[in-house]
């Protein structure tokens, strides 16, 4: 097993979730950039070392995670493929290839039925992941026709410079300096601006329009409208969203609420009388999703239209956790073949 990108958020989270996996059991080979290489990462109650990343690093490797950035992706994934590994990559390179599996296991878990390893499964978008793990089995339901999500994304979906520049300028705050500019650009502490991607033509966003592609092809079904707008919030973890839905059938408020709680990987934390919904401080270092403020849209016929507001780790679910999940179906369904085969 390897992980390229080991020492950036995302590595270290799918290190923490591999400890505990069974797919932790055997050893790990450890990948990031030359600065990094000749450095250690805690593993299992010692200590791994980080090499640097190259294209001749993967032979003997069964299944590596890529959450070093697109561009290291598209130079090294191949390479791994070749070597025989599955990949499984957190970045945008090969999630909207015809013939790569997007996937989240609760979602659309059966789109790996038909994958032949060796080869690249991606993992999608975190705002997609964490939005769909709440409307699908609302979609499921009553199909969904249209959807508007508004996001509130915390810094650490922006990586390590992010969160100390954000903390930098809450430490400037209290000292009564300037703030510190030099990775954001702008003051971050007490302010939200336009999601850090950059802006098409068309005004959207790449976050806005990952969410609305990658949905598309989750779902297979081209067929819902959905827009979105991505904001950066003063939060260190865990993204929110705001989600409105227009159904084709009627679905009830209770009946969704109904659904909710009986998903898989679903938290429902709506408490109307307490004020009690879901919140980003509550929702991190969680594996489920937290889904509240379940009401009807009184602008849409009755039964027509629901509001949700939806957080969760993007760091887990949104990312580490979401492919640790894809490696257990690919190589559980992988250990039972060898097991049929072998009886046979």
């Amino acid at each position: 097993m390897a992980i390229v990108g080991a020492t950036g958020l995302v590595g270290r989270e799918l290190l923490a979730i591999l400890s505990c996996s069974p797919l932790g059991r055997g050893p790990v080979r450890l990948f990031a950039g030359a600065r990094s290489a000749g450095t250690t990462l805690p593993w299992r109650g010692a200590t791994a070392p980080v090499m640097a990343a190259g294209p001749d690093v993967f032979r003997g490797v069964d299944l590596a995670f890529f959450c070093a950035g697109g561009e290291v992706s598209r130079e090294l994934a191949d390479a791994a493929v070749a070597a025989g590994a599955v990949v499984i990559d957190n970045t945008s390179a090969f999630r909207m290839q015809p013939d790569v599996p997007l996937v989240v296991p609760e979602v659309n878990g059966d789109a790996l039925d038909d994958f032949e390893s060796p080869g690249i499964i991606a993992n999608p978008n975190c705002s997609t992941i964490i939005a769909l793990m709440a409307v699908t089995p609302l979609h499921r339901a009553a199909g969904v026709t249209r959807m508007v999500v508004c996001t509130y994304q915390a810094a650490s979906g922006a990586g390590h410079a992010f969160v100390r520049e954000l903390q930098q300028q809450a430490e400037d705050h209290v000292a009564g300096r300037p703030y510190t500019q030099d990775i954001i650009g702008r003051p971050y502490l007490f302010n939200l601006f336009s999601h850090d991607s950059p802006i098409g033509p068309d005004g959207y966003n790449e976050e806005e329009r990952k969410l609305v592609r990658e949905t598309h092809k989750i779902w297979d079904d081209d067929t819902p409208r959905i827009t979105a707008t991505c904001v950066r919030v003063p939060v260190l973890r865990a993204h929110s969203e705001a989600i409105n839905l227009t159904f084709n059938e009627p679905l009830s408020e209770a009946d969704a609420r109904e659904l909710l709680a009986a998903a898989p990987g679903i938290r429902v934390v709506d408490d109307r009388k307490a004020n009690r919904f879901p919140e980003p401080a509550e929702a991190t270092g969680l594996d489920e999703v937290l889904v509240g403020r379940i009401r009807a849209d009184i602008s849409q016929p009755m039964g027509m239209g629901l509001d949700l507001f939806v957080c969760g780790d993007q760091l887990r679910k949104g990312a580490a956790l979401n492919a640790v999940q894809i490696a257990e179906r690919i190589f559980a369904t992988s250990a039972t073949e060898a097991s049929a085969s072998t009886a046979r």
